[in-house]
Formats: structure tokens, sequence, C-alpha cells
């Protein structure tokens, strides 16, 4: 049967409208569960016209749903906040390596994958968070604390507080400490810090910050915009917290602090690729890594982007040495890590 040239027209139309449609569409599964973000969507679909469509989980969630959809996963664009699950995503081919200019001239190599067969490149950095050392003004000075290797001294003997090891900011951190001081040391280390804590690892980065306050604990360990957070917060309280504890960016004479990476990548099997690629040339840009600084007090990752974050400027006064270990360094150490802290009973 013939379609008459109306009806042909028509299904021509309707074709291009389907087709636009989807070119206007992106699907993203996120890690980031922060209402600042908001924005950063908002104002990139203003300005292409892209529709985002979100699912909200942890790494984990997230890894373990893509694994479980294969092809027919919907996901365009993954969001991290970990760099131990970024390079494990991509040893599981979950990624899909891509070239963009505007990405490999933002981000530094040390905080993007390596580029793939095809010169592609599976996942990228986007921000960063510290691993930083708090403790009590009044028990101990910042000379106590001025490195990572120094809370395995026994004078912090039943002082130190810590989330669980096995978390993945924990994972990460000790991986970088096995590629630093080798297998033997880090187990010996980490075996000292298990005998220095002042309770059994519980709760999140804010609750060991608040345990040094409160005169529970004498140092501990947090990731740099739990701090911040706290220090820019109109609520007394978290005032009356941050005034009691001292900061120390550990390891400045040496390797420089941790830092921990949120990033992302275009999912293996991303159905609209092109708007995954020109979402992350976005969030590389300076207005939405101004954003991640400000709206979450997190680091830019992308080179030579200024912002205006109090918080942050103050735990540092200014500027502060990083550690510039590969991430996929410090994701193969993952596995030998977890066996570290279960020979030496670090929960």
């Amino acid at each position: 049967m013939k379609l008459s040239k109306s009806l042909l027209s028509f299904a021509c139309l309707w074709a291009s409208t389907l087709v636009m449609a989807q070119d206007k569409v992106l699907n993203i599964y996120s890690a980031r569960h922060y209402p600042t973000d908001e924005v950063m969507y908002s104002d990139f679909s203003k300005d292409t016209g892209i529709k985002i469509n979100r699912v909200d989980a942890d790494d984990a969630g997230i890894l373990a749903r893509l694994k479980a959809e294969g092809a027919a996963s919907p996901a365009d664009v993954i969001l991290l906040v970990d760099a131990a699950r970024l390079w494990r995503a991509e040893v599981d081919g979950l990624f899909l390596p891509i070239k963009s200019t505007k990405l490999e001239e933002a981000i530094p190599s040390n905080l993007r994958a390596k580029p793939a067969d095809n010169g592609g490149t599976a996942w990228f950095g986007l921000s960063t968070r510290a691993r930083v050392i708090v403790y009590d003004k009044l028990k101990f000075n910042k000379t106590d604390v001025d490195s990572y290797e120094k809370l395995a001294d026994a004078k912090f003997k039943g002082s130190l507080c810590i989330r669980s090891g096995s978390h993945p900011y924990n994972l990460s951190l000790f991986g970088a400490m096995t590629e630093h001081l080798g297998p033997q040391k880090t187990e010996v280390w980490l075996k000292s810090l298990v005998g220095n804590m002042a309770r059994s690892p519980k709760g999140g980065d804010t609750d060991q910050i608040k345990g040094v306050a409160s005169g529970e604990c004498g140092v501990a360990v947090t990731n740099t915009y739990y701090l911040a957070r706290m220090m820019r917060s109109s609520n007394p309280a978290d005032k009356a917290v941050t005034d009691k504890i001292g900061v120390v960016f550990p390891n400045q004479t040496s390797w420089g602090t941790h830092m921990n990476v949120a990033g992302g990548a275009v999912a293996r099997h991303a159905k609209n690729s092109d708007n995954a690629v020109k979402f992350l040339e976005y969030l590389a840009s300076p207005a939405a890594q101004n954003h991640f600084a400000n709206g979450n007090n997190e680091w830019p990752a992308a080179k030579g982007v200024s912002f205006d974050n109090p918080a942050l400027k103050a735990m540092t006064g200014g500027s502060f040495k990083s550690e510039l270990l590969p991430i996929s360094a410090v994701g193969m150490n993952q596995i030998k890590v977890q066996q570290m802290l279960d020979r030496v009973g670090f929960k």
C-alpha cells in the first residue's frame, strides 16, 4: 500500500522529531548527593536545551546497577566520588573511553585515566578533596601531626578517631600509603593506628571532627569538604566545634597531602554519548569548577581555575602541596589494603 504524500511527510516529520527529542536527553547515574549541584544541572540544560534525567545512588550501588543492566543500561554519564571506584569501574569495562581536547587540556594527567588503546580516556577527575588531620589544640601541636606516619606515634594511644578502614576514602588513603611506604611498613603503620584508637571506627568524617571537639578524641582524619561545611555554617554549634580544633595538611615536606577525587565518565553503553561528552566538558569549565569550590567546598580539578571559598583558603593559608600519585597506582592496591586491614583488626 502506497502512502499519500501528506502521510509520508507526517511520518518523516514524526521520525525527525523523535530523533531530535532523543538528541536532547541525557541520563546520569550520580553518586553526588549534594543539593548545591542542582544549579549546574539547571545551567547545562538552559545552555544546551538538553534535558537531564538523574538516578542518585552511592558509588557501589551505581557500579552494581551498571553491571546488572549491561547493554540495556540507559545511563549516559556516570559521576562517582571516589578514586578507587573510578579505577575499579574502568578495569571492569563500565566506561566508554572518549577523546576530548577540552577535557585533556583542562584536567591534569594524574587526575584522569591513562589513555586507552584507542587513544581515548575512560574517566576524568572533576574535583578533589584533601584527606587532612584535625587535632585538639589544647592537647597537641601542629608539628605533632604534620604527617600521616605520625598518627602511629605512641603519644596518640587512645586518641585517634577515624571512620571504617574499608570506607572508600580510607581505602584510597591507605592505598596511597602502600605506594609510598611499601606493603610491609604500611601494615605496621595500620596496626599502630588500631592500637592508638580512642574508639572503634564509626560514623562519618563529621563525627570524627565532633569527636575531637568534644574531647573524646585527640586527633582524627577527615576530608576537607566536611570541615569546610562546618566552618561556613551559621549554626553556633558548628562554630563552637571548629573553634576547638586545628587542621593540618600532612606531608608538606615529603610527597604532599593525599587527595581524593570525584570524577565523571561516559557509560560504556551510552545512547547519548555526544551529549555526555558535552556535559563532562561543561563540568570542567571555569563556571562549573567554581561551583564545585564555592557550592560544595571542593578543590577544582581543572588547571588555572581561581575561586573564592573563605573556608578552603583559611585552612591552607593560600596553598598546599598535594600528592601526585596516579590513581591507577592507588586503585591497584585496594585488595592488598583490605587484606592488611583484616590482618591487623582495623574494622
